[in-house]
């Protein structure tokens, strides 16, 4: 816990303000869960997600905290998406977020109909008003319309679809020439070379090179695009793409974090040219021990682009294309696969959803994407790098060695969460055993594994990531829980992660024996890149259920058949089988009982006649309502237990 200032009895507070559906207000005190209570007219017109200063008032015959804000330290975004409310010499605007009340616009300077979506920036004279004061900075058009509703989620979650145009002008300028670096990199021109990325990829930021050594051993190269060569510390576009911090995936487009000009074409790898890499090369022996590696800069020539599905046949016929070069990494890769899971990595695998869509980016079909041998070929060579390159600079005999460094860091599990997800799962008859790290993770895959394919798949997967701390990153280094690491960083994906940038300009820096950098000033830098991470995944999950609701509008009477994903007080959150829609099936529907909700056992029960729905459970719904607006998609259950 942070504290700031003692007087008497009361302190002042750093946190995040939370303002609930309910409309009570909360602060989570930094460094802690502690909840302090917050009237509405103590806010300070702090909005929700705000870092604020509190000060907690003197406790009398409450148990609750209570306190009121003092000051608005961060803003958690300046500028919002919503509908506009016309006035004759002024208009009022509504934020797609409940949670945030409606904005005052004076004398707004663009015309707009009654009703249009748009993108406001809040103005810092609130206090003139008494209330929300905005300015319009864009008018998107009318609600519902696809376009319109991919630019609100970017606005909701501080992305831009385009870029200023200083940062364009300076990445059209952006150009290198390969015979001055020639004398600066190793060449690795001669060796083969190529990439594995999905089929609709279009910046391909990693490759893979192997080849046979006079020993015997194997030279196993991972490239990466050398992004730092090309953007500048300070530059416009530097500034750019820390600003973004990472790329955004929609269900229907990717806003990138630089300009086409470099993420599609000078950074990227593409088949058949010449580019510039930071690499991590590896000398494996015959027992898969790396007995040697090498981190630097290289020139290298992709050789040929491969799709993870002609990976994939290569590895299930033994046969193929270049199958000489991608067997062996696989093989490899397998193996240290094996070796990263016995040794405790969890090996969990979160759902992403891909959508079928038609020219007007409506959907006509959803599926989970599989992840096979291919993929994990990649991944296995990506972890590598990535471990060894923060093992290069973390790894230091002498404290006065040590240097700041941006790691990936993930911490325990919450352990009040893993306790109760114990008793849930052993009264299914699944055994976690929790004694240490080691037998943990292996209880989890092992459970995981064993309920694959069964409707308890998505259920106790679901349960065990919310155990899980969410990685981010940090100068910090605590090691990756998740990945049984004691270092590592992001070295492999800087097209579209600003801190591999940063990695790569302090790997070259200290390479070099260059002196440490300031911590303070980097930790600032990666709770900024933390934050847009979870902006950036909070807009996918948007872009997926706003597809969801529009894939299942024309399909209001349609039943479906499908499993209890989530249990709450508002009901039963039911996904469908086939096309992998989320619904809620309102308590208040299920009219034989009334229902009560049991928190620790992840289900509902009647109180007279004792009917359970739990998570896991197989259902059967009717599609009653979508609205589109709020994303939201409400089932009712046909087959009531009698």
């Amino acid at each position: 816990m942070r504290r700031k200032k003692k007087d008497n009895d009361s302190i002042y507070f750093i946190g995040t303000i939370e303002i609930k559906p309910s409309k009570h207000i909360y602060v989570t005190i930094e460094g802690s869960d502690e909840l302090v209570r917050i009237k509405k007219d103590n806010t300070l017109n702090a909005l929700d997600g705000d870092k604020v200063k509190i000060y907690v008032l003197p406790r009398r015959r409450s148990k609750e905290k209570k306190g009121q804000v003092v000051e608005i330290i961060k803003r958690a975004r300046e500028q919002f998406a919503g509908i506009l409310e016309k006035h004759k010499h002024f208009a009022y605007f509504y934020p797609d977020n409940d949670s945030i009340t409606k904005f005052y616009i004076p004398h707004p300077k663009v015309s707009f109909t009654d009703g249009d979506k748009a993108i406001v920036k809040l103005l810092n004279d609130s206090e003139r008003y008494h209330e929300h004061c905005g300015e319009i900075i864009k008018v998107l058009g009318k609600k519902g319309e696809n376009e319109v509703e991919m630019q609100s989620i970017l606005a909701n979650n501080d992305f831009s679809a385009e870029f200023p145009k200083e940062v364009i002008k300076e990445a059209n300028k952006a150009s290198f020439d390969i015979k001055k670096e020639l004398s600066k990199r190793k060449d690795f021109r001669d060796v083969v070379t190529f990439t594995i990325d999905p089929a609709d990829a279009k910046d391909f930021d990693d490759a893979l090179s192997i080849r046979k050594m006079k020993n015997g051993n194997y030279e196993v190269g991972v490239h990466i695009a050398d992004v730092s060569y090309f953007v500048k510390p300070d530059s416009e576009l530097d500034k750019e793409a820390y600003k973004r911090a990472t790329s955004v995936y929609l269900v229907d487009r990717t806003i990138p974090m630089l300009p086409e000009k470099l993420c599609n074409e000078l950074c990227s790898l593409r088949e058949g040219e010449d580019s510039l890499c930071y690499s991590a090369v590896f000398e494996i022996n015959g027992k898969k021990e790396i007995v040697n590696h090498w981190i630097g800069r290289t020139i290298i020539h992709s050789d040929r682009r491969f799709k993870y599905e002609q990976v994939q046949t290569i590895i299930e016929n033994k046969e193929g294309e270049k199958a000489e070069y991608i067997l062996p990494l696989w093989d490899i890769a397998q193996h240290f696969r094996t070796e990263r899971i016995r040794k405790g990595a969890m090996n969990f695998e979160t759902p992403e959803y891909i959508f079928d869509l038609d020219e007007n980016k409506k959907p006509i079909g959803i599926h989970i994407k599989v992840s096979k041998e291919a993929n994990w070929l990649v991944e296995e060579w990506m972890l590598l790098a990535n471990r060894t390159v923060a093992e290069e600079i973390g790894k230091v005999k002498n404290r006065n060695e040590k240097k700041t460094f941006v790691y990936r860091v993930h911490d325990e599990p919450n352990s009040d969460k893993v306790d109760l997800f114990k008793k849930f799962a052993s009264k299914l008859g699944y055994i976690i055993n929790n004694d240490n790290r080691n037998t943990l993770a292996q209880s989890y895959n092992s459970v995981l594994n064993e309920v694959k394919g069964s409707s308890f798949e998505t259920m106790f997967a679901s349960i065990a990531l919310r155990t899980m701390s969410k990685a981010i990153y940090s100068c910090n280094n605590i090691g990756h829980y998740g990945l049984a690491f004691r270092y590592y960083t992001h070295f492999t994906s800087p097209i579209r992660r600003y801190p591999d940038i940063m990695v790569h300009r302090l790997l070259s820096l200290y390479l070099n024996n260059g002196a440490s950098v300031n911590k303070d000033e980097y930790e600032e830098y990666c709770e900024h890149c933390s934050d847009m991470e979870k902006k950036a995944a909070e807009a996918e999950r948007e872009s997926v259920k706003f597809k969801q609701a529009e894939f299942l509008l024309d399909k209001v009477g349609e039943e479906f058949d499908g499993a209890i994903s989530g249990v709450s007080k508002w009901g039963l959150h039911v996904l469908t089988d086939k096309d992998k829609c989320e619904g809620l099936v309102r308590i208040g529907s299920l009219t034989d009982d009334f229902y009560m909700f049991d928190e620790e056992n992840y289900q509902i029960i009647g109180r007279d006649n004792e009917n359970i729905y739990r998570l896991g459970d197989k259902v059967r719904v009717q599609l009653i309502k979508v609205n589109l607006d709020k994303r939201q998609i409400d089932f009712k259950l046909i087959n009531n237990k009698e």
